[in-house]
C-alpha cells in the first residue's frame, strides 16, 4: 500500500521534500496551510500536483499515514503533538522545537502515541556522511583531535522569518544546529560548551561561533561550530572537516542534502561520492521504520539530547561563559 503524507505549510523546504517522498515510493496528498484558499497556496499545490488542501487540524484529521512539519519554528511542538495525537507518524523540520523540554514532551507524547517521530536533518542520510562516520567510527583516522564545521550564507530581508523572535528565529536554530548535530553524531554528547554571538536588536542571535569540549571522551577533542546570517556577498558555505592522529577528512558543501555529488577530501586527496539525495533517503528510512520494517537510526532521545546542547550554546552566548551539559 502507498504511503500517504501530508503537510504543514507551504514552505521553501517543502519544494525539496515534496519530489523525495515521490521518489521513496510515498504519495502527498494534502497540504495543510493556515489561509487555504489563498493564491498562493492553492498555486503551490497546484505547481506539485497536490489533490486536496485544508487547514492546518483538516490535515491531522485525514486518512494519513503521516505528517511533514514544515512550519516556522515556534509551531512545530503544537503541531507535531496534535499530528503524533491523531494517529500520525511525524516528520518534523530541525529544531525539533525550541528548547530541551519541549523536545522532551513531545518525546513523550510519541512514545504515549505509539507512533514514529524524527527530526529533518536530512543531510545525515547522505553518502558522504556515511562515509565520514564510517572512517570515524572505524578508526581510519585515529583517535579524533579536532572537529570544524561552518554553515552560513547571507539574510537581507529583515522581516525574514528566520530573524524572527517569536517564530523561533536564530543562525543556531536554522544553520548552526547542523554542525551541532554532525559533531554529535561523530563524538558523542559534549560535556561543556562556550559560545559567543552577534545579535540583532531583538535578540536573535546573526551569527554565532562556539567550542563544544569533549575532553572527557579518550580523544579529547574539541569541536568547533561558526554559523551566520551575515556571511558573504551572496551563495551559501557549508564545510565541515574531521583531524584525527591518523588522517584528516573533509566535506565541501557538508550539509547540502540535494547537491548532483559531493567532495571528500581524504589526507588531501580529493574524492567525488555517487550522488544521493539526502531528503529521499530520508523519507524512505522514515516510512520503512513507521512500517516496522527497521529500527530508526535517530529516535526521539537523539533530538532530545541535541536540544540540550542548543539550549547551552544560546545560555553561553548570552551569559558570556562556560556551560556545563
Amino acid at each position: 500500500m502507498t504511503f500517504r503524507w501530508g503537510i504543514l505549510g507551504a514552505a521553501r523546504i517543502a519544494r525539496a521534500f515534496i519530489p523525495a517522498i515521490r521518489t521513496a515510493g510515498g504519495e502527498v496528498t494534502m497540504l495543510g496551510a493556515r489561509e487555504p484558499q489563498s493564491a498562493r497556496v492553492q498555486t503551490f499545490a497546484n505547481d506539485w500536483e497536490i489533490p486536496t488542501t485544508g487547514d492546518y487540524q483538516d490535515v491531522i484529521d485525514a486518512d494519513l499515514d503521516a505528517v511533514y512539519i514544515a512550519l516556522p519554528n515556534a509551531l512545530h511542538l503544537p503541531w507535531s503533538a496534535a499530528a503524533l495525537q491523531g494517529g500520525k507518524h511525524v516528520l518534523t523540520e530541525k529544531p525539533l522545537t525550541l528548547n530541551a523540554q519541549e523536545a522532551r514532551e513531545l518525546a513523550d507524547v510519541a512514545e504515549a502515541s505509539g507512533r514514529i517521530l524524527l527530526e529533518g536533518f536530512a543531510y545525515r542520510f547522505t553518502p558522504q556522511h556515511r562515509a565520514l562516520q564510517d572512517a570515524v567510527r572505524g578508526g581510519d583516522l585515529g583517535e579524533v583531535r579536532a572537529y570544524r564545521g561552518a554553515f552560513g550564507f547571507t539574510v537581507r530581508n529583515a522581516g525574514d522569518i528566520r530573524l524572527q523572535p517569536g517564530l523561533g528565529g536564530g543562525a543556531l536554530y536554522d544553520i548552526g544546529c547542523y554542525p551541532v548535530n554532525e559533531a554529535r553524531m561523530l563524538l558523542g554528547e559534549p560535556r561543556a560548551v562556550t559560545a559567543q554571538a552577534r545579535w540583532t536588536p531583538d535578540g536573535v542571535d546573526v551569527s554565532m561561533s562556539a567550542v563544544l569540549d569533549y575532553s572527557h571522551v579518550g580523544s579529547g577533542a574539541l569541536a568547533s561550530i561558526d554559523c551566520g546570517f551575515d556571511w558573504l556577498s551572496g551563495g551559501r558555505i557549508g564545510r565541515s572537516q574531521v583531524l584525527g592522529t591518523g588522517g584528516v577528512m573533509e566535506l565541501d558543501r557538508a550539509f547540502f542534502s540535494d547537491e548532483p555529488g559531493f567532495i571528500l577530501t581524504r589526507d588531501g586527496e580529493r574524492q567525488t561520492i555517487d550522488p544521493g539525495n539526502g531528503y529521499a533517503l530520508m523519507a524512505a528510512h522514515f516510512q520503512r521504520v513507521a512500517r516496522g520494517e527497521e529500527t530508526a537510526l535517530y529516535p526521539p532521545e537523539d533530538a532530545v539530547q541535541q536540544a540540550r546542547v542548543l539550549d547551552a550554546l544560546l545560555q553561553s552566548a548570552r551569559e558570556g561563559r562556560r556551560v556545563d551539559l
